[in-house]
């Protein structure tokens, strides 16, 4: 019976810059496309924005992003 080595044969993604709290983003993808918002929460692959209030009905605007779905925006 042969063992084979299957260490270091694993493919691991590569590591994205996350935001912190506080950051400024700007989504890549999805209804909030282009509208920049402020990082509320970090998770382990995503982070939740606040992008303020909606003038129409006044309800906080808020959504979950992918880490690889977003850019930092910079101050």
């Amino acid at each position: 019976m042969d063992v084979e080595n299957t260490q270091g044969t694993e493919e691991q993604a590569p590591k994205v810059k996350a935001a912190k709290v506080g950051d400024t983003i700007q989504p890549k993808k999805g209804d909030y496309k282009g509208f920049k918002g402020i990082v509320m929460v970090v998770r382990d692959n995503s982070v939740i924005v606040d992008f303020g209030k909606d003038a129409e009905t006044g309800e906080s605007m808020k959504t979950v992003v992918n880490h690889k779905n977003y850019k930092i925006v910079k101050k």
